[in-house]
């Protein structure tokens, strides 16, 4: 069973930063994709920023490049995401998925229960 937990979110005032961290954790053998993803209520999840392994390569939402950082930890199955230059439509309850492969060779996807980002004006 894979565990997938952030942390990190809180109440920010317009232009302040935050870093959330996602740690993933249990029967790992290896991970293809990682993802940061928000949601407010009533609006479809979005897709913040996400890294795979088959390209190596992160991606950001149109919406927070060049203010947010993905950040990967590979020993650590960690990943982090630095934001900065907050603003109050960033507010959000922001998840993180894992996908990859387990150590009983069987694909999993798992979701963390996500931290709550609230940026005031």
């Amino acid at each position: 069973q894979v565990q997938v937990v952030e942390s990190g979110g809180g109440l920010v005032q317009s232009g302040e930063s935050l870093r959330l961290t996602c740690a993933a954790s249990g029967s790992i053998s290896s991970i293809s994709v990682m993802g940061w993803y928000r949601q407010v209520p009533g609006k479809q999840r979005e897709l913040v920023a996400s890294w795979s392994n088959e390209r190596d390569l992160i991606s950001y939402a149109d919406s927070v490049t060049g203010r947010f950082t993905m950040i990967r930890d590979n020993a650590n199955n960690t990943m982090y995401l630095q934001m900065n230059s907050l603003k109050p439509e960033d507010t959000a309850v922001y998840l993180c998925n894992v996908r990859g492969i387990s150590i009983w060779s069987m694909g999993f996807a798992a979701w963390g229960p996500g931290t709550q980002v609230t940026v005031s004006s």
